[in-house]
């Protein structure tokens, strides 16, 4: 009798969690392809306005190898395959880079109010960038761009001075992560400003970059990008249950037989590691990373196994949107992406403050 009756728990165990599964997949299958339609229909969007239909087919027939039709404009085509779709998906994956990465440092931290800029990855990356543009080193070196380089290793080293800081007795203490993160913020931000203040005439690129954007966005651009944020992202959707559990505090979390520092550790050098490569192609973009998981919250829950995959497909959605805005509100002159963003994201933030203040009952 009892053994019947643990094999059935064992069995409705075991439904839940193959429905859950099934549930997860669906979304993420569904997010997929509401991602499609609104990169398709942006690429179709500018200041040469493309036909919906021509869009599709010149998408197909590059990325299938299926030729629907064959009466396309060689100007449409060119426009969509060199400018249009490589900028498109470097914004879905930025996108995606940000709010996954924002997801992971809400759970790491147990903080809502995270998010990928939290421990200097965005101000080391603008001090990369500060010292290409500011110093005349050259925009390319052996072929390649120096200025995401520099912000990447910018980026990286911020994240891991703030890590090495808050580190104490081989343990990783969120709160003294947090500060130094935010003082490392400071400091870069504060040698920023100084080595702009002394360069004068090389001002205006540096400032556009800060402002965040995706002109001039190349395939190259892509493919490098590709290999350094999709295998830590894997890593998050594999570590989104221990992001549950992390949610209980250390000790119960420990007594269920995680190793809590060593998950930390994967979690935080994965997320920052994705928000320095995302940064370095996309310049300092603020706010992705705090909408999205928040939206998903809204409207999915906080179970961090539907939170990190459903987070990195709304960030992508809402960035590529972003990137659409700042092409066509002013042409022919475009908008920094950040601008857009921060006018979405401001408000949302306060939004959030003041939920977060009700909750709490102050």
């Amino acid at each position: 009798m009892v053994y019947d009756t643990y094999t059935n728990q064992k069995l409705t165990y075991n439904n839940k969690n193959r429905m859950n599964y099934i549930r997860i997949v669906r979304r993420i299958v569904l997010g997929l392809i509401a991602i499609f339609v609104i990169g398709t229909v942006a690429s179709s969007v500018g200041a040469v306005n493309i036909p919906l239909t021509d869009t599709i087919a010149i998408a197909i027939n590059k990325f299938i190898g299926i030729r629907v039709k064959s009466d396309w404009p060689e100007v449409s085509e060119s426009i969509l395959i060199n400018l249009r779709f490589p900028r498109i998906i470097l914004s879905g994956l930025v996108g995606a880079s940000l709010s996954i990465s924002g997801a992971a440092y809400q759970g790491l931290f147990r903080n809502p109010l995270a998010d990928p800029y939290l421990i200097g990855a965005a101000s080391g990356a603008g001090l990369g960038a500060a010292i290409v543009f500011l110093t005349g080193l050259p925009l390319l070196v052996f072929g390649g761009g120096l200025l995401p380089i520099a912000a990447f290793v910018g980026s990286i080293t911020a994240v891991t001075l703030a890590y090495f800081i808050g580190r104490r007795r081989g343990q990783v203490g969120i709160s003294t992560l947090i500060l130094a993160g935010v003082a490392i913020s400071s400091l870069a931000g504060a040698i920023t400003s100084l080595l702009m203040i002394k360069s004068d005439p090389n001002l205006r690129p540096l400032l556009s970059w800060l402002l965040g954007g995706f002109s001039g966005s190349r395939w190259m651009d892509v493919f490098v990008l590709l290999p350094y944020v999709v295998p830590p992202m894997i890593v998050l959707v594999v570590y989104s249950r221990m992001l549950n559990i992390l949610q209980l505090n250390d000790l119960h979390a420990q007594t269920l037989g995680v190793n809590v520092n060593r998950t930390k550790t994967i979690i935080l050098v994965s997320a920052s590691l994705i928000t320095a490569s995302a940064v370095a192609f996309s310049g300092v973009i603020g706010f992705v990373g705090l909408v999205g998981p928040h939206v998903v919250r809204l409207i999915w829950g906080s179970d961090y196994r539907h939170l990190v995959p459903m987070s990195a497909i709304l960030g992508a959605g809402f960035l590529i949107v972003a990137d659409l805005g700042a092409r066509v509100i002013a042409i022919p002159t475009e908008l920094p992406v950040g601008i857009i963003t921060a006018f979405f994201g401001a408000p949302f933030f306060i939004y959030i403050l003041k939920t977060n203040k009700r909750s709490q009952g102050n």
